[in-house]
C-alpha cells in the first residue's frame, strides 16, 4: 500500500498549480491507462489530479478552418459529434473503433496524445493532419509534439487543454487491430492538406507514430492505391513481437496505407 492523494481541479490553473506541487503528481481525466498501470503496481503517484470535470477542457468546435477538439473530450463524443461527422469523417471513425464502448466512453483524446502510446490511434490522426497540440502555456506542431515510444514533448507539469485539426481536402484511416486488445498492430491514416499528402503509421514503429516519407511521395505524384504498390517499406526500426514480425508490419503497412486511400477516395 501507498499514500495517494486525490485533488479534483477546479480549473486549469489550480490543476497546474497541484501539479507542480506534487512529488510525483499525475493528471487523470479517462484514466485508461493511468490506473490499469496503478493497479499493477507499474506506477505509484504521490497525487492524482483529476480534471474531468472541467468544463474548459471538454467540447468540440469549429474555428475558422480548424476543428478544435477539448482534451478532455471522450472518444465516443468525438466519435458522434455532427462537427466530426461532417468536416473531418475519418477522425470520427478513428475515434469509433477505439478500444469497446467502455473504453470510449471513458478515454480521451487529451490522455491519448499525453501517453503516446505506440499502438494508440489518435496520434496518427495528429501527425497525419497536421494538427497543432494546445497546453496550458503554449503550441506545438504534431511534427514536434512525439519524441519516441511513451515520450512527447510535454514537460513534467504541463497539461493539453485541446487539439486543433486543420480540416483536410480528404483522409481516411485504416486498421488492423489486435484482437485482444483492439490496439492498432498497423494503423495507416492518409491526408491531403493544401495539396500536400500525408501519411502517419502506428502500431508499427519501434519509436512509435512516424510519417512515412516513400508513401508520401508516392502518393503526392499519384493519389490511389495502387501506388503503393511499387514503395519500399522497410523493415528496419519496426516492432517485432509476439503479435507480429516486423516483416509482417511492413506489409500490413502497405495493406492498411491502400485501403486508407481507397476510403479516402
Amino acid at each position: 500500500m501507498y499514500v495517494l492523494k486525490y485533488h479534483k481541479a477546479t480549473s486549469i490553473a489550480d490543476a497546474v498549480a497541484v501539479l507542480g506541487d506534487a512529488e510525483d503528481g499525475k493528471v487523470i481525466a479517462g484514466g485508461q491507462t493511468l490506473v490499469p498501470t496503478m493497479k499493477q503496481h507499474l506506477a505509484a503517484p504521490s497525487d492524482l489530479i483529476d480534471i474531468r470535470a472541467l468544463a474548459e477542457l471538454q467540447g468540440v468546435c469549429i474555428k475558422g478552418d480548424a476543428l478544435v477538439v477539448g482534451a478532455a473530450t471522450r472518444h465516443a463524443d468525438v466519435a458522434l459529434h455532427t462537427d466530426v461527422q461532417t468536416h473531418i469523417p475519418a477522425l470520427a471513425r478513428l475515434a469509433g473503433g477505439i478500444g469497446d464502448p467502455a473504453v470510449r466512453a471513458m478515454g480521451t483524446i487529451g490522455g491519448s496524445l499525453a501517453n503516446n502510446d505506440p499502438s494508440a490511434c489518435y496520434p496518427a490522426a495528429a501527425l497525419a493532419l497536421n494538427a497543432t497540440i494546445i497546453t496550458d502555456r503554449r503550441e506545438v506542431d504534431a511534427d514536434a509534439f512525439f519524441a519516441g515510444m511513451f515520450a512527447t514533448d510535454l514537460d513534467e507539469d504541463e497539461i493539453i487543454t485541446s487539439v486543433r485539426f486543420p480540416i483536410p481536402e480528404k483522409a481516411a484511416y485504416a486498421k488492423f487491430p489486435n484482437p485482444a486488445s483492439r490496439y492498432a498492430m498497423v494503423g495507416v491514416f492518409v491526408a491531403v492538406l493544401d495539396g500536400d499528402v500525408r501519411v502517419a503509421v502506428t502500431g508499427a514503429g519501434e519509436d512509435g507514430v512516424f510519417r512515412h516519407k516513400g508513401l508520401e511521395a508516392a502518393l503526392a505524384a499519384r493519389f490511389t492505391s495502387d501506388a503503393v504498390d511499387g514503395v519500399d517499406v522497410s523493415e528496419e526500426e519496426l516492432m517485432s513481437d509476439l503479435h507480429g514480425s516486423a516483416a509482417y508490419r511492413a506489409q500490413l503497412i502497405k495493406v492498411m496505407a491502400k485501403r486508407a486511400v481507397i476510403a479516402a477516395g
